[in-house]
């Protein structure tokens, strides 16, 4: 059996998934977007769930580890840190290690707000951190039905799948 790294050429599927209790006091940063709300994510970052869902998406297809292994919660350099800056230092890992970004495709699963018409605003921080076009991302909401810690309000999920290329070198 051949491993993954005798076929340079071929592309990597990555998934990551992230979680964050809603809480008072904290401000609410899905795709870098302040979304104004009672509630905000709580995190040693902003806390963003769906940013850290892409990264660890990223991060998997690449088997370089997750979120947690590059940017600590116990190092104090990412207190309130925007995700966005973690997303873009990921990008530099990827690049580093020979791949680039296809496409990524997210899942926020929030009771409220309404985040769909931030969405726009989303892919774009997102696609501008990784260096891509907005349409090689794809952000998409959906509610827990009331159902589970999603539907009663209580925190915030995310879902990614990304997509990797190898670069044709890995000259940086």
């Amino acid at each position: 059996m051949k491993s993954a790294d005798s076929h340079p050429a071929r592309p990597r599927i990555g998934y990551g998934y992230d979680v964050h209790p809603l809480v008072a006091g904290r401000r609410l940063v899905l795709g870098g977007v302040e979304i104004p709300h009672d509630l905000g994510l709580d995190g040693h970052s902003d806390a963003d769930v769906l940013v850290h869902a892409i990264a660890d998406a990223l991060l998997g297809a690449a088997a370089l580890g997750d979120i947690g292994q590059h940017f600590p919660n116990t190092d104090a350099r990412y207190r309130g840190i925007s995700s966005l800056l973690l997303l873009k230092e990921v990008a530099l890992l990827l690049a580093r290690s020979g791949f680039e970004v296809g496409n990524v495709d997210a899942t926020v699963i929030l009771e409220r707000p309404r985040i769909m018409p931030h969405a726009g605003a989303m892919r774009a921080n997102i696609a501008g951190a990784l260096d891509i076009s907005p349409e090689a991302v794809s952000v998409k909401a959906t509610t827990g039905e009331g159902l589970g810690f999603t539907g009663r309000g209580e925190g915030a999920a995310a879902h990614a799948v990304a997509l990797l290329f190898p670069r044709a070198t890995n000259e940086y």
